[in-house]
């Protein structure tokens, strides 16, 4: 009589890449995952992410956007001026282009209170004027720029030519370019060096484009008597334009408006931060009567910064 064949033994399964090894499912088993209740948020992180507020987000330094002191970058300055000269209450907060969820500062962040997070969206640079429109406590002086002032914009390249070159391409002044963009983005000294390199690349690729030039052509092709020359003579067309206004604002506004607030933007950066240099001497020494200078303290009382020098 036949026997019958013994039960075949199955062999263990050959172990995948994404599969658990044994002895930790065995010890899984014993001791199973348990998920434990999220811990609250810090105190100094619930003061970021929520306020009755809007929060401007901008390149300062940790004490100076605490303290609404005015941002040592222009694009930045430029909407910083425009919301307090129209009297809006907003916070500010140091941050990075890489951390910005525009992908560039400045950004505004509307007041979280009574909204979820996915309800607040980040409203750009490009929407600002907008904003500022509409939540303006004096409507009735904000005009939309005319299209002479759009006109006059152009002056403000030879001002950016300039301070692009010296911030960025001027030696001198890579201990500020450390402090203002390097250190805050990152403690690793090779990335330190690479984002250094990468940010006088695109300086110099944008000085070159905007006289023409390809902005591949290399920083050597960069002329900078020239550079200076332009931002003269830029200043100077300037202060005559600011010399034909009654007001003491450009084109006979009342209070600032974005091109005042936009050559304040240059202007008071250069007499702030590169005193020292053909910058803020060109500031000081342009046209005849020192009205640029002037015309920065005017904004700077409407802005609320009587006492920042």
């Amino acid at each position: 009589m036949a026997t019958a064949p013994p039960p075949k033994v199955r062999p263990p399964a050959p172990w995948g890449p994404f599969q658990i090894p044994k002895p930790l499912q065995q010890l899984f088993s014993h001791f199973p995952l348990r998920t434990l209740e999220p811990n609250d948020l810090p105190a100094r992180s619930q003061y970021l992410t929520t306020s009755d507020l809007p929060t401007l987000y901008i390149f300062a330094t940790e004490d100076d956007a605490l303290l609404g002191l005015p941002s040592f970058n222009p694009t930045c300055l430029k909407y910083q001026t425009l919301l307090r000269c129209a009297g809006i209450q907003f916070r500010t907060l140091p941050s990075t282009n890489h951390a910005s969820p525009t992908g560039s500062l400045p950004f505004l962040l509307p007041p979280r209170s009574g909204c979820s997070a996915a309800a607040v969206q980040p409203i750009p640079s490009s929407s600002l004027l907008a904003y500022t429109a509409k939540h303006s406590e004096k409507k009735k002086e904000q005009q939309q720029p005319s299209l002479r002032e759009e006109a006059y914009l152009s002056l403000l390249t030879p001002l950016r030519n300039a301070f692009l070159y010296t911030l960025y391409l001027d030696e001198h002044y890579t201990p500020l370019l450390n402090n203002w963009y390097i250190f805050p983005s990152t403690s690793s000294v090779l990335v330190q060096k690479t984002l250094r390199f990468q940010l006088r690349q695109a300086a110099a690729a944008s000085i070159l484009s905007s006289q023409g030039q390809h902005p591949s052509a290399g920083r050597e092709q960069i002329d900078r008597e020239a550079i200076f020359a332009a931002a003269g003579e830029a200043l100077r067309a300037l202060e005559e334009l600011l010399g034909e206004s009654q007001t003491g604002y450009f084109f006979g506004r009342e209070t600032p408006g974005e091109f005042d607030a936009g050559v304040f933007a240059y202007l008071f950066p250069m007499i702030r931060h590169f005193s020292d240099y053909p910058l803020g001497e060109m500031v000081r020494n342009a046209g005849k009567g020192g009205e640029l200078v002037r015309f920065c303290e005017r904004v700077k009382r409407e802005a609320g910064w009587r006492n920042v020098v």
